[in-house]
């Protein structure tokens, strides 16, 4: 099994920190290496390296924006890894090594990995997520309680990319780049204020952030109960956005 810790950045960023847990154990691997996932900064992914006495192995990034980039030049100082992004992106990326598209793998054999490679453009042209092992790395795409903005995309290709990773198990745990659900449920609430789902949710996290805990990860299957942009089928959310509209 895999352990993800949340690394904070910025003033609502998420670093994801992957390794192996202690117990597990992974034929060739050592159990001190590290991937990351769109490390805006690199300070905190040295801080957590340090203060745990482990190794970078590997770099994901989702996106192009700086704040999901910015760090990888200074982490590649300290560690020659493999760094994975989006082969689609109108705007380069530095120090990709492999460049990545709809169907591509990434294998991570010193932490027993596989992550599957999916396009999911909208908040940029060319934003892919990871999935494997029942954990989704959206980036900027599907946040919990929300999505991303429509920075470089069109709202067909962000439903369409909403649509793909909403056919995903239920079990699946999402990893998004950003502290947004408080206000993203405000939102989901009115849109549908009768929605209990939303209610419970929103308490709950309020509860967390009050305690500087994350709200993430997130289930697939209990987003699909509060998360109005998976539910864009539902009545109530049909109602709500034709009276805006």
């Amino acid at each position: 099994m895999i352990n993800v810790t949340a690394l904070p950045a910025f003033a609502d960023n998420y670093i994801w920190a992957l390794r192996q847990n202690n117990q597990d154990t992974v034929t060739g691997s050592d159990n001190n290496r590290v991937a990351v996932v769109d490390p805006g900064q690199a300070e905190p992914v040295l801080a957590h390296l340090k203060k745990h006495d482990l190794r970078l192995g590997a770099i994901l990034i989702t996106h192009h924006h700086p704040d999901h980039t910015a760090g990888i030049g200074a982490l590649l100082e300290h560690a020659d890894v493999p760094v994975y992004g989006p082969a689609g992106e109108n705007h380069p990326i530095e120090h990709l090594s492999a460049r990545l598209a709809e169907g591509d793998q990434v294998e991570i054999d010193w932490l027993g990995l596989t992550l599957q490679v999916l396009e999911v453009p909208g908040h940029t042209a060319g934003h892919i997520a990871f999935y494997g092992d029942d954990l989704l790395f959206s980036g900027d795409t599907l946040f919990s309680g929300g999505c991303g903005k429509l920075f470089e995309g069109d709202a067909a290709q962000m439903r369409n990319s909403l649509e793909k990773l909403r056919a995903l198990p239920g079990a699946t745990r999402i990893f998004c780049g950003h502290e947004y659900t408080e206000k993203n449920l405000l939102f989901a609430q009115a849109v549908e204020p009768e929605n209990e789902a939303v209610k419970e949710r929103l308490h709950k996290v309020r509860e967390w952030r009050a305690d500087n805990q994350p709200s993430l990860p997130s289930l697939l299957r209990d987003e699909m109960q509060f998360n109005p942009f998976l539910r864009w089928d539902q009545p109530q959310v049909i109602a709500a956005a034709c009276e805006r509209a």
